[in-house]
């Protein structure tokens, strides 16, 4: 099966913002503004990548944070879903919510649970 490229992640979806280290590292990581907070905007996840003296590796590091965090897999799970269906989240509550799709039941006069409409007050 051959993958097809349905969206893309740019860095106009992300803010990335650089800060000071603490702990061990001393004087190059203390001083520098090395380590990586990165924030996708649509999902609200957050990751930070500060384990290393280097930027490029902390930003590897904040990237793979920020693909394994929560929120952007269900962000990126409903993007799918949306660009294959056709339809945003709204539209498919909207679809499900039709009486059609729904079945009401309830405790009848016959003393138990059931959805016929004669039992249903």
């Amino acid at each position: 099966m051959k993958k097809e490229l349905l969206f893309s992640v740019t860095k106009k979806d992300l803010t990335i913002t650089y800060f000071s280290g603490t702990g061990g590292g001393g004087q190059h990581r203390n001083r520098h503004k090395n380590c990586v907070r990165i924030i996708h905007k649509d999902s609200g996840a957050i990751s930070t990548g500060q384990s290393s003296k280097e930027k490029q590796a902390n930003m590897k590091e904040a990237f793979k944070g920020l693909v394994k965090h929560p929120k952007f897999k269900i962000w990126h799970t409903m993007k799918i879903n949306e660009i294959i269906e056709g339809k945003n989240i709204e539209e498919r509550v909207e679809e499900l919510m039709k009486p059609e799709n729904l079945k009401i039941e309830g405790r009848g006069a016959c003393g138990v649970w059931c959805s016929c409409p004669e039992c249903l007050p």
